[in-house]
This record gives C-alpha cells, sequence and structure tokens, in this order.
C-alpha cells in the first residue's frame, strides 16, 4: 500500500515558468508576504474524507476510483488508509490534516465498538503524527451518515440518538486534544428539517443549544486550548439547517451566551449555497468577531448541490484575501481543502493535480491582495469615503446625540449632503488588475 504514490515524488516550488505539472508555480511555503510567509498566511490542510475516504460514488451511479484501501475492511482498511494519507500529507508537504472520526477508525456496529475503534486508531495516528511532524488543524465527529442521525443529531427527536451523539463529540474533542488539534469542528449535516409538518423548531434548536454548550463545558474540563467551530452551511441534505450562514449562527449564538466561545469555519461551497459572496461571510464573520478558519472549496454555478471542487475563482479569493489581510489573518484556523477531485479523476496523480491547483490559487490571491493592500488605493478611497465619521458630526451622532438632538441640529444647520459616487467600476477594476 505505500507504493500507491510512488510515481509521484514531494511536490516542490518550482515558480511560474515551470512546465511541471507536479510542481508548485505560487506556493512557495517560504516566500514572505507582508510580514509573514505563504505557509503562516494559508496554514494549509488536506482532509482524509474526500481525499481517502469518499470511493467516487454518487447518487446515481458507484464507485469509480478503485483505490486499494477501498476493497480492504476493519482496522487492516485503517491502518492501510493511514498509511496512505500520511504519505500524500508529506509528498504535498503541508503542515495539517483534518478527520472525522469514522474517517479514521474501523467501522463500528455498536457504541461501544465505536469507542474502542476510534481509541486503536487514535494512538496510530500520534504515532504518524510524531514521525512526520504533520499536525492536526481540526477534528469532528461524524454525526450525521449512520442512519440513527437520519432525523438529526442533537435536534433528533429521540433522546437516545442525542445521547450517541454526545458519546462521538466527547471522544472526538478528546482526540483532537490529544493529538494537539488547534480547532474542533461542528458541521450539522442534518441539525435542521425536511418539514416543518413534523418538526418542533423551538425544542430543536434548544437541544443543538444544549450540545454545544456541553462541549464548552467539556472544553474546558479537559484543558483544550483550541477553537470551537461551527460550519455554517444552508441546506443539503437537509432543506433547511439552523446553521445557514455566519449572521445566522452568531445570531444563535448571542441567544445561548455562546458567542464567546465559538466561531465559525467557513465553506466557499457553503456560502455560495446560502445565496452568499464567500468574501461577504468573511467579512461578516471579521465584523462579528467569530472568524474562526476556511474550508476551501467552490460549488457549480449549474450545480445545485455541493460539489466540493478545487477554489480557483482569483476574483474571489483576491476579495476573500485582502479582508483576511485587513484583519490579521488566521489565529488558530487555517485553509482546508475539503475538497474532491472529479468521479473520472480515477489516477493517483489526480489527487495531486486538484491540491496543487488548489494551493496555487490561495497563493496567487494572497499575492494579488497583498499587491492590493500595499499599493493603498482601495484603503485610501475606503478611509474617504467614510472620512465623515471620524469627524464632529460623525462622533457626536455616534457617541452622544439623541435622536431628537440629531434632528434639531439638521434643522438648524440646514443640512443638505449632496450625493457621492460609489465608484463600484473603479473598486472593481482594482481587483481585475491585480489578478
Amino acid at each position: 500500500m505505500k507504493d500507491f504514490f510512488a510515481g509521484v515524488d514531494p511536490i516542490k516550488f518550482e515558480g511560474p515558468e515551470t512546465s511541471n505539472p507536479l510542481a508548485f508555480r505560487y506556493y512557495d511555503k517560504n516566500q514572505k508576504v507582508l510580514g509573514k510567509t505563504m505557509e503562516e498566511h494559508l496554514r494549509p490542510s488536506i482532509c482524509y474524507w474526500h481525499t481517502f475516504c469518499w470511493d467516487g460514488f454518487d447518487v446515481f451511479g458507484g464507485g469509480t476510483f478503485n483505490r486499494p484501501w477501498h476493497q480492504l475492511s476493519g482496522q487492516e482498511m485503517a491502518d492501510a488508509k493511514l498509511d496512505i494519507a500520511f504519505e500524500f500529507f508529506t509528498k504535498m508537504d503541508f503542515p495539517y490534516f483534518c478527520f472525522h472520526d469514522v474517517d479514521v477508525m474501523a467501522p463500528a456496529a455498536t457504541m461501544k465498538e465505536h469507542v474502542e475503534n476510534f481509541a486503536v486508531i487514535v494512538d496510530k495516528i500520534e504515532e504518524k503524527m510524531g514521525e512526520t511532524g504533520k499536525k492536526l488543524l481540526w477534528g469532528t465527529a461524524n454525526v450525521f451518515s449512520n442512519p440513527r442521525y437520519m432525523a438529526g443529531a442533537s435536534t433528533n427527536p429521540d433522546p437516545e440518538v442525542f445521547a450517541c451523539a454526545a458519546t462521538q463529540v466527547r471522544h472526538a474533542m478528546d482526540a483532537t486534544n490529544r493529538l494537539g488539534g488547534e480547532n474542533y469542528v461542528f458541521w450539522g449535516g442534518r441539525e435542521g428539517y425536511d418539514t416543518l409538518l413534523n418538526t418542533k423548531v423551538d425544542r430543536e434548536m434548544d437541544q443543538l443549544a444544549r450540545l454545544l454548550t456541553l462541549a464548552v463545558e467539556h472544553k474546558h474540563k479537559i484543558g483544550f486550548k483550541g477553537t470551537l467551530l461551527i460550519e455554517p452551511k444552508p441546506h443539503e441534505p437537509t432543506k433547511h439547517q439552523y446553521d445557514r450562514d455566519t449572521a445566522t449562527v452568531y445570531g444563535f449564538l448571542k441567544k445561548h451566551g455562546l458567542e464567546n466561545e465559538i466561531a465559525v469555519n467557513i465553506e466557499t461551497n457553503h456560502a455560495t449555497l446560502a445565496g452568499n459572496a464567500m468574501d461577504h461571510e468573511v467579512a461578516m464573520a471579521y465584523a462579528l468577531g467569530i472568524f474562526g478558519s476556511i474550508d476551501a472549496n467552490r460549488g457549480d454555478p449549474q450545480n445545485g448541490w455541493d460539489t466540493d471542487q478545487f477554489w480557483n475563482d482569483q476574483a474571489e479569493i483576491t476579495r476573500t484575501m485582502i479582508h483576511m489581510l485587513r484583519n490579521g489573518g488566521f489565529t488558530t484556523g487555517g485553509m482546508n481543502f475539503d475538497s474532491k477531485v472529479r468521479r473520472q479523476s480515477i489516477d493517483a496523480a489526480d489527487l495531486f493535480h486538484g491540491h496543487i491547483g488548489g494551493i496555487d490559487a490561495l497563493a496567487r490571491g494572497l499575492l494579488s491582495a497583498a499587491k492590493i493592500i500595499e499599493d493603498g488605493k482601495m484603503d485610501e478611497f475606503l478611509n474617504e469615503r467614510y472620512a465623515g465619521w471620524d469627524k464632529d458630526l460623525g462622533q457626536w451622532i455616534m457617541n452622544t446625540a439623541s435622536l431628537e438632538d440629531i434632528s434639531e441640529r439638521t434643522v438648524k444647520d440646514n443640512l443638505d449632503p449632496k450625493p457621492k459616487s460609489g465608484r463600484q467600476e473603479y473598486m472593481e477594476n482594482i481587483i481585475t488588475y491585480a489578478v
């Protein structure tokens, strides 16, 4: 199994002029950009599930990849997958990886087996991390795939299902802490409803808040220093999910007093499904003080579902990176490639092509955003546009005036503001010329 990637050498930076498809053109992990290396800015991570678990199946047909480890079962399959995963992490030279509990372990028929099988593989992951120096960006529990979760995990009408989900979360959090994970993620894949006809929304949201509160308490009990993250998504597989976008998540956290305990892991494709742009989601997360991490992927505008393709929209990446650079970028988060090769991309090398193109696209976006920040014209216009709020009237309105005071001063001073151009096309041109 260890020779699956034998035909691919470790991926190196060779620059934009290289003709080698298995080399980085723009991602030079040691290149300094605005005071930090590219690796420090991007903190790239490879996901376990799409890269090593998915066999290429879709709703219309079975798997197409026929990877050697897909032909195995039980602990033998888990061990083989572990070997191949760390070989890939090492050859890609990314510092981080991410996993769900069921991604890495031997399948389990009962919760007792789940706990036992997961413990076995965590020991082995710890050994691999020690050997390779790879780090865990975040861990999580898959509480959506098993049939018991068809009506939700924490939001399930049956408290026994809640208990199973809580058990998985507890052990996944413990493992993440033990492995030095920098975050722990909650993706509410079925924390929503298919129809309101059989759903008590108020009760389900209270149950979700209860699980999150228990997780926060457990985090502090075990001394986990990482960040807890919720990954917003509007729908699919359910019709409506309670964590539909960043603003919705913040409102939920605020209601339950969790806004200082939990941040967001924003996915590009999920933003699209919510009808939002990725830069909107990132800007909103920073504005609300809950920015955490990013799942770097994209959807297809001609498909209405989560296609998880590698993110390569240079304008969108650049716009997103501008907000990140303005706000200091990641702290504990990173760019996790929650992306998968296409069903017809069946060769081992295709996994490298996808991740190479993905990280090069992010590196180009980072360089473009840095160029815009250094040039200063965009920030100059923004500062000019809002300059009035830093002066006497703006500060008086924001800090001391009453509604009556504002009204009387407006009439007394005969205020007559003239419309000013928002210069959208000028701002869009800055992006166009930078990318």
